[in-house]
């Protein structure tokens, strides 16, 4: 089991950058990097999609098209976090995202596969 922290985000202007952190927190044995991880994304009005995940080690990621090139994923298992810098922003990008975990090895685009979810931050792209 693991409990997700999300800091970062708040409101941007087009073209600026944000950085989102998510801090994981175990319950029993396993540690942060037993964890794929990622990040999902809501907007106003729209369902819930995949924007980028990151193995658990660091060395494989997935993004969707609309942010690759432009979002960039991490993680840092010493210091049981995961980023994600948001660059280029546009107003699209408008939306609440989410830190996801699930035990594993774990290489989907689908909400339905991850188990564990972070709080949610809002990040606000003005024009």
């Amino acid at each position: 089991q693991v409990q997700l922290v999300q800091s970062g985000g708040g409101l941007a202007q087009v073209g600026a950058s944000l950085r989102l952190s998510c801090s994981g927190r175990t319950l029993g044995s396993r540690t942060l990097d037993s964890y794929t991880m990622g990040w999902f994304r809501q907007a106003p009005g729209k369902e819930r999609e995949f924007v980028a995940l990151v193995s658990r080690s660091g060395d494989r990621t997935e993004y969707d098209d609309s942010v690759k090139g432009r979002f960039a994923i991490s993680r840092d298992n010493a210091k049981n976090t995961m980023s994600l810098d948001l660059i280029s922003l546009k107003p699209e990008d408008t939306a609440v995202y989410y830190c996801v975990a699930d035990l594993g090895e774990v290489y989907s685009r689908r909400q339905d596969q991850y188990e564990y979810w972070g709080q949610g931050t809002q990040v606000t792209v003005s024009s």
